[in-house]
């Protein structure tokens, strides 16, 4: 008999994700392809408006097109990648992964209010989030151009395996980027766009 996804989320980090109410959207949340993975492609509340009566209102801050796979037995995301609006979000994301992050994973922020020619490495909670600037395109597309994974290939693939393809392939990559502080990036960041104009779809 299989073991229900709602069973087995609790046996990954993003079981406290879920007792949150924080994977939002989900165009995926289960297990991959591959044994002992599980995958969640969706939005991540990082922040939650108040409630009105009995009501629950959008979260205050998201992150959205989120791509991320954990193993499932364990307690941390290895690979994680996601649309932030502004930079300044950042800390607040890793402090809601939490004790999900690790050194060794692969964490990707493509951030609209960066500069266009930037591409960063930036330390928080113990792990290194790679970040990118992002303009027109989705997370999907630009993660796959990042590493070089062939789009007529993946874009075959069934929800679950495009997952596994691209947390594999990001596994391996190499960023030789410099490494700054969280607060330089905040003096680097431009304003903030207006979500409704040019969002990434």
């Amino acid at each position: 008999m299989s073991t229900a996804p709602q069973t087995v989320i609790s046996q990954t980090a993003y079981g406290r994700l879920e007792a949150e109410a924080r994977l939002m959207n989900p165009v995926h949340k289960g297990p991959t392809k591959k044994a002992g993975k599980f995958g969640f492609r969706g939005d991540l509340a990082l922040e939650f408006a108040p409630k009105m009566a009995d009501e629950a209102r959008p979260p205050k801050i998201k992150v959205d097109q989120v791509l991320s796979v954990a193993d499932i037995g364990g307690t941390t995301i290895g690979f994680f990648a996601a649309y932030l609006l502004s930079f300044e979000y950042l800390k607040l994301l890793g402090d809601v992964l939490g004790a999900g992050l690790t050194p060794g994973g692969k964490y990707f922020a493509f951030c609209s209010n960066i500069d266009l020619r930037e591409k960063y490495l930036v330390p928080v909670n113990g792990a290194t989030f790679i970040v990118l600037p992002i303009d027109e395109a989705g997370v999907f597309n630009e993660i796959l151009d990042l590493l070089y994974l062939d789009r007529t290939v993946v874009k075959k693939l069934d929800g679950a395996a495009k997952l596994d393809a691209i947390a594999e392939k990001a596994a391996g990559f190499k960023a030789d980027y410099p490494t700054i502080s969280y607060e330089e990036g905040l003096k680097r960041m431009k304003a903030v766009r207006n979500p409704n104009e040019n969002r990434p779809v």
